[in-house]
């Protein structure tokens, strides 16, 4: 009975083990991942585009709510009232049409009883001319384009985006590849050396510096794969997708070098959502000035009186042509005038220093450019030094003509060298993206 439970155990803790290595596996099991369909998913999902859309929207409403300067104002209303004053009485009985012989008797009309009203009324009011307001609706217009023109930014913002996540991972992956690479020629020379450590023909600290090598290499390498779960969440926040996908990428991406004869240009989107701001504000002062002018509004007015609760007896209308003008506001209108000229003008100037910002930051990423796209053909030269240097290196070490450190140095000389290839193609293709980006107004 013993023996079978001991069974027993051993086949559930084999099942244990093989679920949680099959748990392990899928939890490291990875998705491949186009940038094309990155961006794709990006751009029509990510929550920074649909806030974008959304104060787009929002203008466009304000634009809307303008049109009240051509449309009519109508409202109904109903009141009920009492009053014994001789003069509201007397008024009732006209507007209800029901004065007689004896309400001029004196006595009557001094010392009246309490009189009932019961009014509907009907309102309508017609905006004819009010300058001011065709202003401020051609201002609410502009707005709509400002925010059409920051929903594009930002469009463009988040494919850039897109592009370094997606061009750090595929970086990710290349370090990870190289340290792999290293571990495993790392991992050879150890058992090299730990077979010539128990011949005698080798000291225990030779054997001890090729662990640390191996236990740094295990260390960068679990960084790495920190680096690349991290890079897949934040791919998926782009996305607007939950996190816990990891993503792999395609082995080579690489962007047109054609795009960096673009030149700086002023039609890029957030440039022309501030100048239309701009345009906004002139419009604005327009209809600050055009205030001073005469507002010219139709209005009309019709009742209905009777002396009982829900009664439609006696009716009459009341309808006329205004003509305002506000002659003088206590230099509140002036003043707004010159507090929009300010904000115009300051506006105006941010839109100088973003203009020159990114002149100097265009001719910075070129620069990063032509850099990392001569550090790439020299860190090629560099990695067939560096192999050759090692693959020396290790025949004599194989033939116990040099020591541990120097065939450990030039390994890891070998793989800082591919190290930094990766990385000057990873800024390459990175300068190339910001430089897109920063030169869309072209497209």
């Amino acid at each position: 009975m013993i023996k079978s439970y001991t069974r027993f155990f051993q086949i559930l803790s084999l099942v244990l083990l093989i679920t949680v290595a099959q748990q392990s596996d899928a939890q490291d099991s990875t998705m491949l991942l186009r940038l094309n369909d990155l961006i794709a998913q990006a751009t029509s999902n990510n929550q920074n585009i649909r806030l974008a859309k959304m104060d787009e929207q929002i203008a466009a409403s304000n634009y809307k709510q303008t049109q009240a300067i051509f449309l009519p104002q109508a409202g109904l209303s109903y009141s009920a009232l009492t009053s014994n004053n001789p003069l509201n009485v007397f008024g009732f009985k006209l507007q209800q049409k029901s004065v007689s012989q004896q309400d001029f008797d004196p006595a009557l009309l001094n010392n009246p009883s309490g009189k009932p009203d019961f009014i509907t009324q009907l309102n309508v009011q017609q905006p004819i001319l009010n300058m001011d307001m065709l202003y401020m609706r051609k201002s609410a217009l502009k707005q709509t384009e400002v925010y059409q023109f920051k929903t594009q930014r930002t469009r463009e913002q988040i494919i850039y985006q897109s592009q370094q996540a997606y061009l750090q991972l595929q970086f990710a992956y290349e370090a990870q590849q190289v340290l792999q690479e290293a571990l495993e020629t790392t991992k050879a020379i150890y058992k090299f050396t730990n077979d010539r450590y128990k011949q005698g023909l080798l000291q225990k600290s030779d054997l001890l510096n090729v662990e640390v090598q191996v236990k740094t290499i295990e260390t960068n390498l679990a960084d790495i794969k920190s680096n690349i779960r991290n890079t897949s969440d934040y791919i998926n926040q782009l996305m607007n997708k939950p996190t816990g996908v990891v993503y792999s990428t395609e082995t080579a991406i690489s962007f047109n070098d054609r795009s960096v004869i673009d030149t700086f240009s002023t039609n890029r989107a957030d440039f022309k959502a501030m100048e239309t701001a701009i345009a906004s504000y002139d419009l604005m002062i327009k209809s600050s000035k055009m205030s001073y002018l005469p507002k010219v509004n139709a209005f009309a007015n019709y009742q209905l009186h009777d002396n009982a609760m829900l009664g439609f007896g006696s009716g009459a209308y009341l309808a006329g042509i205004q003509l305002s003008w506000d002659i003088f506001k206590g230099n509140a209108t002036k003043t707004r005038i010159a507090t929009q000229k300010l904000e115009r003008n300051k506006m105006e100037e941010d839109l100088n220093k973003l203009k020159e910002e990114s002149r100097v930051e265009l001719n910075k990423t070129y620069r990063q450019y032509m850099d990392a796209d001569f550090k790439i053909k020299q860190q090629q030269a560099s990695i067939d030094y560096a192999k050759e240097a090692f693959r020396i290196l290790q025949n004599r070490y194989l033939q116990g003509l040099v020591n541990t450190t120097d065939v450990l140095s030039a390994q890891t000389q070998l793989s800082q060298q591919k190290l930094a290839w990766s990385q000057a193609v990873f800024s390459k293709n990175i300068s190339l993206a910001y430089y897109r980006f920063l030169t869309s107004g072209n497209k």
